[in-house]
C-alpha cells in the first residue's frame, strides 16, 4: 500500500528491503524497548487468557472428552467435546472453505488485528519470551550493551539462564501440543513412565522443543516478516479502507524537535516531535511513520509510546492510532462503514453456520444399502423383498442400542438375526435386514423408502434408501 511522500521522505527506499536486513544482506538484530500503556495492558490480559486456554485445554473435559484433540494417528478429532471421525470429513472441508472466506473478509476490514492480539507467535514472543528477556537482561539499551560486552561471568550467567529458561518453556509448549494430538492421559502415562521405554518419543519431542526454541530465541520477528503465509497475504488483502495501525502524517508532518515556548504551527511543524519512541518499541524494527508496511503486525506498541509522549508535551493523543489510509488522507475518524457492517454481519453468519453444523451433527451415522449383486426376491403371499446391508457408526462415548423402523405406511422391516443392533462407544456395528412390501404397493421399479434410526425410543436420524421391485 502506498504511503504519503513528504519533504523528509522524498523516496520510499525503505520498501526496497526489509527492516531487519542491512545493505550487505546481514541481519539487523532488533532490540525493542519494553512497551507500556493501555493497549499493552489489554493485550497482556488477552494473552494470559489465551495461554490459560492453550495450556489447560488438554485437561478440560466436556462430556468426558477433551476440549480439543487432533489425533491424526487414530483419525479421531474432538472439538469442544464433540467426537469427529473420517465420516465427518465433509464438515472439515466446509470448515476450511469457511475459514478461508473468514480470513479474507476479516483482513479486508480489520487488517492484521489477529496478528497483534491473537497470533500464537506474537503472544509467545512478546508476552512470554520477551518478558523473560527483559527480566534477565534488562530493557533494550541494557540488552544491546550486554551483547557488545566481552564474555565475563555476569554475561555467561545471564545468557545461560535465559536460554535454559527458553528451552524449558519450549519443551513445555512441545508437550502441550503433543497432548492435543495423543490426549492428556496418554501424555501423563508417558511422562510418569521410565524414559527408557520411550526413547524414540523423547528424541522426537526434544527435536520439536528445539524447533520452538530456535523460533523464539533466534528467528523471532523473521517468522512474521518472511515466513508466515498470512503476513504475505496482506499485500493483496488490505486496501485503503482496511483498519491498520497508522501514523497521521497530515497532523504529524513536518516533523521537528520540541522547542520550549515555540508555536509549532507558526514555524510549520506538525505534532510529531521526532522522538523515535515509536521506532524504539517496534518489535519488527520499522518506522510506522513511513506508512503501512508488510513488517507491521499491528501490535499497538507504537500507539502506546506515542500517546505517552503526546501527553507529556501537552498535545492530543492519537497521532498514531487505529485508522484506515483513506481516513488519514481525508481527515476522517475511524467509523463503521456500510462495507464494514456488511462484512462483519457476513462473518457472524459464516461463524453461525459452521457452529450450527457442528451442533446439529447426529450422534450416529447409518448406511443402508442393498446387498450388491442381488435383485428383489418374490415371497409367499404375493410379497416382494429386498436384502440390505446395514452399518451404524456410533460417534458418542456411550453404548447405543439401535432400533431400525420403516417409516413408510406400507411395508415391513425384518432384521436378520437379532432385532436390535448394539453399538459400542465410538464403535461400529453391522447387520442385515429385509424390507418387505406387498406387490400391489409397488408402483414402479425403484421406490424411495425411509428408515428411522432409534435409540431408546429417540429418533437419531432418518436414512433414505431405494426399494427395487418388478417393472410394471
Amino acid at each position: 500500500m502506498s504511503t504519503q511522500k513528504t519533504a523528509e521522505n522524498p523516496a520510499e527506499s525503505f520498501r526496497d528491503k526489509i527492516s531487519t536486513v542491512d545493505e550487505q544482506g546481514k541481519r539487523i538484530w532488533v532490540y525493542p524497548k519494553k512497551p507500556r500503556g493501555p493497549f499493552y495492558r489489554a493485550r497482556t490480559i488477552v494473552s494470559v487468557l489465551l495461554l490459560l486456554i492453550l495450556f489447560g485445554g488438554p485437561f478440560i473435559r466436556i462430556n468426558g472428552e477433551p476440549l480439543l484433540l487432533l489425533n491424526v494417528l487414530e483419525r479421531k478429532f474432538v472439538i469442544f467435546g464433540q467426537v469427529f471421525w473420517p465420516q465427518d470429513f465433509y464438515l472439515f472441508g466446509l470448515a476450511m472453505i469457511t475459514l478461508v472466506i473468514f480470513i479474507v473478509l476479516f483482513t479486508v476490514v480489520y487488517g492484521r488485528l489477529f496478528c497483534g492480539w491473537v497470533c500464537p507467535q506474537t503472544i509467545f514472543m512478546e508476552m512470554v519470551f520477551r518478558k523473560i528477556e527483559y527480566w534477565i537482561e534488562g530493557d533494550y539499551t541494557a540488552q544491546r550493551a550486554l551483547d557488545r560486552r566481552p564474555w565475563n561471568q555476569d554475561k555467561i550467567i545471564k545468557k545461560t539462564s535465559k536460554h535454559l529458561i527458553f528451552f524449558a518453556i519450549s519443551f513445555l509448549i512441545a508437550n502441550t501440543f503433543l497432548a492435543y494430538i495423543i490426549g492428556s492421559e496418554e501424555l501423563i502415562k508417558i511422562v510418569t513412565d521410565s524414559p527408557s521405554n520411550h526413547l524414540g518419543g523423547l528424541a522426537a519431542i526434544t527435536l520439536f522443543s528445539g524447533a520452538f526454541y530456535f523460533v523464539f530465541s533466534h528467528l523471532r520477528e523473521q517468522v512474521c516478516i518472511s515466513i508466515c503465509p498470512y503476513g504475505r497475504l496482506q499485500g493483496v488483502l488490505l486496501d485503503r479502507k482496511s483498519v491498520v495501525v497508522a501514523y497521521d502524517y497530515k497532523r504529524g508532518e513536518s516533523r521537528g524537535k520540541l522547542r520550549k515556548g515555540e508555536d509549532r504551527s507558526e514555524v510549520g511543524k506538525g505534532d510529531c516531535i521526532d522522538c523515535h519512541q515509536c521506532v524504539h518499541v517496534c518489535p519488527t524494527g520499522i518506522d510506522i511513520r513511513n506508512g503501512t508496511q508488510l513488517e507491521c503486525v499491528n501490535c499497538t506498541a507504537c500507539i502506546d509510546a506515542c500517546d505517552e509522549i503526546m501527553e507529556k508535551v501537552d498535545l492530543p493523543k492519537g497521532l498514531i492510532r487505529y485508522a484506515s489510509e483513506e481516513g488519514i488522507a481525508e481527515g476522517k475518524k475511524l467509523q463503521w462503514t456500510a462495507r464494514s457492517i456488511a462484512y462483519s454481519v457476513l462473518l457472524v453468519v459464516l461463524t453461525g453456520v459452521m457452529v450450527s453444523m457442528l451442533v446439529m451433527r447426529t450422534d450416529v451415522e447409518t448406511s443402508i444399502l442393498r446387498t450388491p449383486g442381488m435383485l428383489y426376491q418374490e415371497q409367499d403371499n404375493n410379497q416382494i423383498s429386498n436384502l440390505y446391508n446395514v452399518k451404524v457408526i456410533n460417534k458418542t462415548n456411550q453404548q447405543l442400542p439401535i432400533q431400525l423402523v420403516l417409516l413408510n405406511e406400507q411395508g415391513e422391516l425384518k432384521m436378520v438375526g437379532n432385532n436390535d443392533l448394539s453399538v459400542e462407544p465410538q464403535g461400529t456395528a453391522e447387520g442385515a435386514l429385509f424390507l418387505v412390501f406387498d406387490r400391489a404397493d409397488i408402483q414402479q421399479m425403484s421406490t424411495n423408502v425411509e428408515v428411522g434410526v432409534y435409540s431408546d425410543g429417540e429418533l437419531l436420524e432418518t436414512v433414505e434408501t431405494s426399494f427395487l421391485g418388478p417393472n410394471k
